[in-house]
C-alpha cells in the first residue's frame, strides 16, 4: 500500500490535525481519534457557512444530521436536499462527500425522514514490498439513516435516528500482517428541542431555540480479523439560535453550538506504560461516561524529562486535567441574514483547541430561494496556513414539496 493511502487515512482518522502554531510547542498534543470520522463532516452549505453551527437552526432536511427533533416544527409538507462537498481539495482532487436527505410531515406532530451520506477517498494504489501495483481501489464509506420527530407540545419536541454505517477502506487487502475487512456498525441519534416562536426582542419579535443531541451511539467498528475495534465518533452537541424578525422583509439569526466527543481520551504513555489518564479499552457506554473525566493532563517536565514523585508516579501539573477537558469542547457560531425570504447572507467561525486537532476556520456563504427551489453555497478559510481544509466549498440544492403551513412567527429556512 503506498504512502498516499496512509496519508489519507491519517488525515481522516486524526480529525485533520494540523501543525501547532509557533510558541505552543510546550503544549501536550493529544488528539482524540475515532473510526469513520466522515460522520462528523458538515454535509450542508447552510450550516457550513455559519461556522458549522446547526443544532438549533430552523428545520430543513439537513436537520436529520444536526437535530432531527427540530423537524417537528417544520412549516413545509416535504423537502428533498442534495449536497456535495469536494473534501481536502488542497491534497487531492478526487475526495468528496455527497449527501441526500429528505423528510415528509405526517401530521402536525409527526415527521419522518431519511438520508444517505456517501464519502469517497479517491483512487488509491496498493503495492507490494517490491513497489509493484497489486490493486487500484477507491475506498468508500456510507451512512444510511432513518429519522422520526415527534412534537410533545407547541414548544418541545423529541427526535430519534437509526443508521447503518459501512466503511470499505482496504478492499480486503492484508494490512500490517492481518487480513482486512469492511467495517460495519449500527448507531442511533437522540435529540431534543425547545422552541419559542413568540419572543419579544427589544423592538423586534422573534424566536428562541435551545437544542441538545447525542449522535452516533453505536457499536465499535473493526477492520481486521484480529478484532481490534475502534469507537464511532459519538458526539454531544448543545446549541441555541436567536432569530430577530425586524419586519416582513428582514430577519437575522444568531446561532451557537458547543460540542464534545463522547469517546475516551488517549492516556499518556511512557516506555509502553500508561502514566496518566485512564484505560481507553472500555465499552461504549463506559467510554461515553469516562470521556468527561479521563483527560491525562500535562506531565511536569524539567529539561525535557518528566518529573517523578516519591511514590514512583509522574507529577501532573495542577489544574491541567480540568483544562484539557475544557479543551475538548469545540465551539461554533454564525449569523444568517434573510431578505424577503429570497436572499440569505451567512458567516461564522469554528474553534477547536490546537492540542485537540487545531481546526479553526472562518466560513461565509449565500443562499437563494425561489418558490419551491433553493440553493446554498459556502466557503471555508482556515486561520492557519497550509491547512488541508483551506478553501473548502459546499453546494446544496433544496426542493420544497407540497404546501406550506402558516405559523405565528416564521423562522428562516
Amino acid at each position: 500500500m503506498n504512502k498516499q493511502f496512509f496519508l489519507s487515512i491519517v488525515l481522516l482518522a486524526g480529525s485533520f490535525t494540523s501543525k501547532a502554531q509557533q510558541g505552543v510547542d510546550d503544549l501536550q498534543l493529544n488528539t482524540i481519534t475515532t473510526a469513520v470520522p466522515f460522520l462528523q463532516i458538515t454535509p450542508d452549505s447552510r450550516s457550513g457557512a455559519m461556522g458549522d453551527a446547526g443544532t438549533a437552526l430552523s428545520p430543513t432536511s439537513s436537520s436529520l444530521f444536526w437535530n432531527t427533533s427540530m423537524l417537528s416544527f417544520t412549516e413545509e409538507d416535504a423537502e428533498i436536499a442534495l449536497s456535495y462537498t469536494p473534501w481536502l481539495s488542497n491534497l487531492a482532487s478526487d475526495i468528496n462527500l455527497a449527501h441526500v436527505a429528505g423528510f415528509k410531515r405526517i401530521d402536525d406532530r409527526n415527521v419522518v425522514g431519511g438520508s444517505l451520506r456517501f464519502f469517497s477517498l479517491g483512487e488509491i494504489t496498493f503495492t507490494d514490498n517490491f513497489g509493484q501495483t497489486t490493486l487500484v481501489h477507491v475506498p468508500t464509506e456510507y451512512e444510511l439513516l432513518g429519522g422520526y420527530a415527534f412534537k410533545l407540545n407547541e414548544q418541545f419536541a423529541l427526535g430519534v435516528n437509526g443508521k447503518f454505517i459501512f466503511s470499505n477502506l482496504t478492499a480486503g487487502m492484508a494490512v500490517a500482517g492481518a487480513q482486512s475487512q469492511p467495517g460495519l456498525a449500527g448507531a442511533a441519534d437522540i435529540s431534543f428541542t425547545y422552541l419559542n416562536r413568540e419572543v419579544q426582542l427589544a423592538a423586534a419579535g422573534g424566536s428562541l431555540a435551545f437544542a441538545a443531541t447525542i449522535n452516533n451511539i453505536g457499536n465499535k467498528i473493526s477492520y481486521n480479523e484480529l478484532d481490534n475495534r475502534d469507537f464511532l465518533p459519538t458526539n454531544m452537541r448543545l446549541g441555541t439560535a436567536l432569530t430577530f424578525d425586524f419586519d416582513k422583509y428582514n430577519k437575522l439569526t444568531w446561532a451557537f453550538d458547543a460540542s464534545k466527543l463522547l469517546v475516551p481520551t488517549p492516556p499518556t504513555m511512557i516506555g509502553g506504560q500508561m502514566v496518566a489518564g485512564r484505560n481507553p479499552n472500555v465499552g461504549v457506554v463506559p467510554g461515553m461516561l469516562q470521556s468527561f473525566y479521563d483527560a491525562p493532563g500535562q506531565i511536569v517536565r524539567e529539561n525535557g524529562q518528566p518529573v517523578m514523585t516519591p511514590d514512583g508516579s509522574y507529577q501532573i501539573e495542577p489544574g491541567s486535567v480540568f483544562r484539557e477537558e475544557l479543551r475538548e469542547i469545540m465551539l461554533a457560531t454564525g449569523v444568517e441574514y434573510w431578505y424577503n425570504d429570497v436572499f440569505a447572507a451567512r458567516a461564522g467561525y469554528f474553534h477547536e483547541h490546537i492540542t485537540k486537532g487545531a481546526r479553526q476556520h472562518f466560513t461565509f456563504g449565500i443562499g437563494l430561494k425561489y418558490n419551491v427551489f433553493g440553493i446554498d453555497l459556502s466557503y471555508l478559510t482556515t486561520v492557519q496556513r497550509n491547512n488541508p481544509l483551506q478553501n473548502t466549498i459546499r453546494f446544496t440544492l433544496r426542493f420544497h414539496l407540497g404546501n406550506t403551513t402558516q405559523v405565528v412567527s416564521r423562522m428562516p429556512d
